[in-house]
C-alpha cells in the first residue's frame, strides 16, 4: 500500500513548478548586460594611458615695433666719455675707503682719506714759522715807527742848528734800514703763508673726491694698502682707489667697414638693441664720424648716441645697431602680434605645429608663423588670441592626448 502511494505521487504534475518555468527572463538578461558594460569599462580604464602633463599659456596679442628700413647693420659696445680712476697724487697709504661697487656719488664726495700723519706734522711746523715771521714783522715795524719819530726830532734840531749833521745822517740811515727790514719782514711772512698754505694742500691731497658724479663701477683698494699715482713696488702698490663712470655720458661705439661708411652720416637715425634685452629697441642717431681708419681692421669709428637713457644700459654692454634711411625713425611704429615662445613650437611630419589644449584634450594645429629676435615667433595664421597651447610639447604628446595642466 505504501509503494503504491510514492508510485502515486511520483506520477502526480507540480503546478508551483511550471508556473516557474513559465516567468519571464529578461530581468535576468538585464543584469547580466548591466554586468557585462561594468566588466568593459573596467578593462578600459585600467589599458587608459595616464594623462600627461603639460604646460600651457594662453595666446595673446602683444604690441611690437616694426623694423624700419636699415642701410648698414652693425654690432659695437656701449662706453662711457667720461669715466675716471680715483687717484693720488702722492704715494701714501690707504686709511680710509668710503664707497663700494655700485654706489652713487656727487661731484666733490669724499670716497678715501689716505694717512696724514707726516703732512699735519709738516702743516704744524710751517704754521709756527708764518707766526714767527709775523712777530718779526710786528717788531720791525714798532723800531721802524721809533726810528721814524728820532729822525724827526733829528732833523728838527739840526735845522736849529743845535746837532751836527753827522747825528741826523745816523737817525736817517737806521730809519732806512729799518725800512728796508720791514720790507724783508713782509717777505718772509707772505713766503711763510705760501708755505702754510703748500702744506694745507699737501693734507687736502690725502683726501679723495669724486671728481664728477657718477656711478661706482670698481673698487680698486683697501685700508692699509698703498697707493701710488704710478706703478710702482710692483704689486704691493695700486694706483687707484676706485673707478667712476659718468652714467649720463653713455654711448655706443661702433665700427663700420670703411667700404660701407659712405651709408652713414651725422645725425642718421639709429635702432639700437642691447645684447641683454633683445626685445627693447633704443631710439639713438650718429653722434660723428671719428675722422681716421684704422688700418688693421679697415673700419672706421662711429659715435651713437642715446636719445634717451635708462638705468638697464650700462657700460660695456654689447649692442647691435641699425643704421636707419633718413626720416626711417617713424617707421618703427607699433603694431599688433601674436607672439609664442619658440619652445611651443615642434616640427610634426615636416610642417611646424603648436598644440592647443581644449577640455583637456590637446589637439594638433599646424600654424605659420615667422621668427622674431629673442627666441620669439609672430604666429600668422593657425592660433587664435585667448587659446591655450603647451609651451613645451613632450615628444610622446600627440593628437587627441588626454593631457593634465600644472
Amino acid at each position: 500500500m505504501t509503494d503504491k502511494s510514492e508510485l502515486l505521487s511520483q506520477l502526480r504534475i507540480d503546478r508551483d513548478d511550471h508556473a516557474d518555468s513559465n516567468s519571464p527572463k529578461w530581468p535576468w538578461l538585464l543584469g547580466g548586460g548591466f554586468l557585462l558594460l561594468l566588466l568593459a569599462l573596467a578593462v578600459w580604464a585600467l589599458s587608459r594611458p595616464d594623462p600627461i602633463s603639460v604646460d600651457t599659456r594662453m595666446a595673446k596679442v602683444t604690441q611690437v615695433r616694426n623694423s624700419a628700413a636699415s642701410v648698414l647693420d652693425a654690432t659695437g659696445y656701449v662706453t662711457a666719455r667720461r669715466y675716471a680712476t680715483v687717484s693720488s697724487k702722492v704715494t701714501a697709504k690707504v686709511m680710509e675707503v668710503l664707497v663700494e661697487e655700485g654706489m652713487s656719488v656727487e661731484e666733490g664726495q669724499v670716497v678715501a682719506r689716505l694717512d696724514d700723519s707726516n703732512a699735519s706734522k709738516s702743516l704744524a711746523v710751517e704754521q709756527a714759522n708764518l707766526n714767527l715771521a709775523r712777530a718779526q714783522l710786528a717788531e720791525t715795524q714798532a723800531r721802524l715807527t721809533e726810528a721814524e719819530r728820532v729822525r724827526e726830532r733829528v732833523n728838527t734840531l739840526y735845522q736849529r742848528e743845535l746837532v751836527s749833521e753827522s747825528e741826523l745822517d745816523v737817525a736817517t740811515s737806521n730809519y732806512d734800514s729799518l725800512k728796508a727790514q720791514l720790507s724783508a719782514r713782509e717777505a718772509g711772512v707772505l713766503s711763510a703763508t705760501r708755505l702754510v698754505e703748500l702744506q694745507q694742500q699737501h693734507l687736502e691731497d690725502l683726501v679723495l673726491r669724486a671728481p664728477f658724479a657718477g656711478v661706482v663701477v670698481s673698487k680698486d683698494a683697501q685700508p692699509g694698502e698703498m697707493i701710488s699715482p704710478v706703478s710702482a713696488g710692483g704689486g704691493f702698490t695700486r694706483t687707484g682707489i676706485c673707478s667712476l663712470v659718468d652714467m649720463d655720458s653713455l654711448e655706443i661705439e661702433v665700427d663700420v667697414n670703411e667700404a660701407y661708411i659712405q651709408r652713414v652720416f651725422p645725425g642718421q637715425p639709429v635702432q639700437a638693441t642691447l645684447e641683454a634685452y633683445p626685445d627693447w629697441t633704443i631710439p639713438a642717431e650718429v653722434i660723428a664720424i671719428v675722422p681716421t681708419a684704422d688700418r688693421q681692421k679697415a673700419t672706421v669709428k662711429v659715435r651713437v648716441g642715446f636719445s634717451e637713457l635708462d638705468s638697464r644700459i650700462l657700460p660695456d654692454m654689447g649692442v647691435r645697431v641699425a643704421f636707419l634711411e633718413e626720416g626711417g625713425r617713424d617707421a618703427g611704429a607699433q603694431d599688433s602680434a601674436l607672439l609664442i615662445p619658440g619652445s611651443a613650437l615642434v616640427e610634426r611630419d615636416g610642417q611646424p605645429v603648436v598644440f592647443v589644449v581644449k577640455d583637456a584634450v590637446a589637439h594638433q594645429r599646424v600654424v605659420k608663423a615667422r621668427e622674431r629676435s629673442g627666441g620669439e615667433w609672430v604666429v600668422l595664421a593657425g592660433l587664435e588670441p585667448g587659446e591655450h597651447y603647451v609651451v613645451e610639447p613632450p615628444s610622446r604628446l600627440v593628437e587627441g592626448a588626454v593631457v593634465t595642466t600644472d
